[in-house]
This record gives C-alpha cells, structure tokens and sequence, in this order.
C-alpha cells in the first residue's frame, strides 16, 4: 500500500469524525438527545474532558498529560505504519493500524483545538465558532465531543449479585465518538483476523 494511498485514507476517516463532531458541537446543547432507532440508538452530545469512552483523567495536568500521550502515540503509530510499507506488509494489517492512528488523531484534534476554537457548550446554548473573546480553553487543554450512544438493553442484577446486586444496569452505557470506533475496530481487526502477522 502506498504513502499517497494511506493519506487519503486517514484524510477521509478524519474528515468523517470531524464532520459529524463540528455539527454535533455547533447544533446541540450539552445532555441533548436525537433518536435515530428508537430505545437502542440516540444521538446523545457530551463532552468528555479524559479519555476514550467517557472515562475520564482528574485535574489539568492530567489531561495535559493524556494529550501528550496521544501525540507520542500517533508519531509511534506513523514511524511503524512507514515500517509496515516498506517491509510489503499485508495491507489489511497496514489498515488496522490505520484506523488507530485515525482515531487517535480524530481525538488529538479536539483536544488540542476545539478549547481555542469554539465557546463552551452549556445545556442551554450551542458553540459557537471562533467566539468573541477566545474560545473555553488553552491549547491542549480542549474537551473530546462524543454523541454515539447504544443503550441497546436496562435490566437489574440478580440480588445474589457481589457488591450490585439489585442494582439496574444498562447495556451498552458508554457515550463515544466515530474516532473511538476507529480504535475499537483497529485493534478487535487485528486481533481476530492478523493475528498470524505478529507471529
């Protein structure tokens, strides 16, 4: 696969994230839900000042530290995709990492511009682009839009249940983003069907 190839790639799958980021950011309010099937997929906008999935790392060196990561990650990525190409690596391999690169890029951008570029989402008010005054936060310092929610099923844990029991639960929780997704489906790609590469 070639270099010129892998850009467009990665330029289309992050044209994609940030598409639908930029629209979510601009035409909802924090905690606004759309349904697109009903009882199992929602567009549902929240920001999420950590990492992947909604989980999230305490204080501002903490995020500081998570953005750096990511931008250490992406460079490691693209020195070993480069490494990939030039060893003729089969090329769903190359597309797996790829997709993990993309997401991490997906992610980076907001961290490091959405702070500088737009005003704060509240649960009344959209954002607005380059805002009068500056954005909400410095660079580095923005928070990562997620809208992707499949509450797929609720139910309650059996009462015999450690430590929940009784408790209701809901299945799938976790609120992300289509760059998430790139992750996810990287990494579950190359564990399921290139497992014979890494040998």
């Amino acid at each position: 696969m070639s270099g010129k190839k892998i850009t467009l790639i990665i330029t289309g799958l992050l044209l994609l994230d940030q598409v639908v980021k930029f629209l979510v950011k601009m035409n909802m309010t924090l905690d606004q839900s759309i349904t697109v099937f009903p009882n199992w997929f929602f567009i549902k906008f929240i920001e999420n000042p950590g990492a992947a999935f909604g989980t999230q790392i305490g204080g501002e060196y903490g995020k500081l530290t998570l953005s750096l990561f990511r931008i250490i990650a992406v460079i490691g990525l693209s020195w070993f995709i480069n490494k990939l190409v030039k060893k003729n690596a089969p090329a769903g391999v190359i597309v797996g990492f790829i997709l993990i690169l993309a997401g991490a890029i997906g992610n980076i951008i907001d961290s490091a511009f959405y702070g500088v570029i737009f005003s704060e989402s509240t649960f009344t008010t959209a954002a607005a682009l380059f805002p009068q005054g500056g954005g909400y936060a410095g660079f580095l310092h923005g928070k990562v839009v997620d809208m992707l929610y499949f509450p797929l099923f609720s139910g309650t844990y059996p009462s015999w249940f450690p430590g929940v029991g009784g408790n209701s639960f809901t299945f799938f929780s976790p609120i992300f983003n289509i760059a998430d997704s790139y992750i996810t489906i990287g990494v579950f790609y190359l564990i399921l069907f290139q497992r014979k590469f890494f040998k």
